[in-house]
């Protein structure tokens, strides 16, 4: 069960509540203004509250029975009204006594609006075509796109040219214990952890200036977990939402849970620039490897280089040739040489 489902159930109760009490009060009410109606109070009351428990009966009953069905029930009952009507008009039971013409005209039009409503109900939304030639109905409302964003992902800082650039368009809901979280993480004493706590609340704001796009505050709380991955699947899964991070971990818990995931790591992974074996690239060796002569570089979209012959060219940018590439855990590792 969703929180919308448990919301609106818990909504309907308390109707229904303030429902009961306005008809056992409008019982009162008419015993104290009619009393030749309604002479004792309590009986009144009594007959209020049944009123208004019978109505209430009767919506449960209707549970399940939707716009559509009741418009659909609406139109077949108009048009069963009409048919019984021309039936009638038609002359074929003129022959009938009138005491008894009066019945056969109750049979007509309960028997044509009985059949009409439930041919209607039955039919799909083209059979109305039908009826009104070259009319067809379609929505008018599409559903929101939701997109729930995790916390590195508000630090990553990527989700923003996704923004800018309209390949992420829709609603981006902002849990309420994401902005704790980004909140605790600026007022740290560790300085790395207060810069990504600045920077993920400076990348909210940027979010908000940008006027094709809707930041939502979503306060929903779950007091069942106190971990923030698992609030952050439950709430995409209740409001039916993708759920946007670079945690491969929580992308995995969430693809379990049926919950769709962008994951800007992969995302980003697609989209690197393709290097061979056997390319040239021109590198800024950053540091001295790990073995003796190599050399450390990195290419613009982060990929560590690793070149041989260039441990003594530290802050040189300098040809390289790519020999072969590795994939690690981390990702992938490139293994170059030197170009005289």
């Amino acid at each position: 069960m969703t929180f919308r489902t448990m919301n609106a159930r818990v909504n309907t109760r308390v109707v229904r509540g303030f429902f009961m009490l306005l008809c056992t009060g409008a019982g009162f009410s008419i015993s104290q203004v009619r009393p030749d109606l309604l002479d004792h109070p309590g009986r009144a009351c009594l007959i209020g509250f049944g009123f208004g428990g019978i109505l209430v009966a009767f919506d449960e009953m209707l549970k399940g029975f939707s716009i559509r069905a009741f418009s659909a029930a609406t139109a077949g009952l108009a048009i069963g009204t009409i048919m019984a009507w021309i039936v009638d008009r038609s002359g074929l039971f003129d022959f009938a006594a009138e005491e008894v013409r009066w019945l056969i005209r109750l049979g007509l039009f309960l028997s044509f609006s009985y059949l009409g409503m439930v041919i209607a109900m039955r039919s799909n939304k083209e059979d109305f075509s039908l009826i009104v030639p070259y009319v067809r109905f379609a929505s008018q409302t599409k559903p929101d796109n939701l997109f729930v964003i995790d916390t590195s992902a508000v630090i990553d800082g990527r989700i923003a040219g996704l923004v800018e650039l309209n390949l992420l368009e829709g609603k981006l809901i902002i849990p309420r214990f994401v902005l704790r979280e980004l909140h605790q993480l600026s007022d740290s004493a560790d300085e790395v952890k207060r810069a990504r706590g600045r920077r993920g609340l400076e990348l909210l704001q940027k979010l908000q200036a940008y006027p094709k796009t809707e930041v939502k505050i979503h306060e929903a709380e779950f007091p069942g977990e106190t971990e923030v991955d698992a609030k952050l699947v439950l709430l995409a899964s209740a409001l039916s939402a993708r759920l946007v991070t670079n945690d491969s971990n929580l992308a995995r818990v969430a693809s379990l849970q049926s919950v769709k995931i962008i994951n800007l790591v992969e995302m980003g992974a697609l989209l690197k620039a393709q290097v061979l074996p056997g390319d040239t690239v021109r590198l800024r060796i950053a540091r001295e490897g790990r073995e003796r002569g190599q050399g450390v570089g990195y290419l613009a979209d982060g990929t560590m280089v690793v070149v041989n012959g260039a441990g003594g060219s530290v802050g040189e940018t300098l040809p390289v040739r790519v020999g072969n590439l590795t994939q690690t855990g981390a990702g992938v590792m490139i293994f170059a040489e030197k170009v005289a």
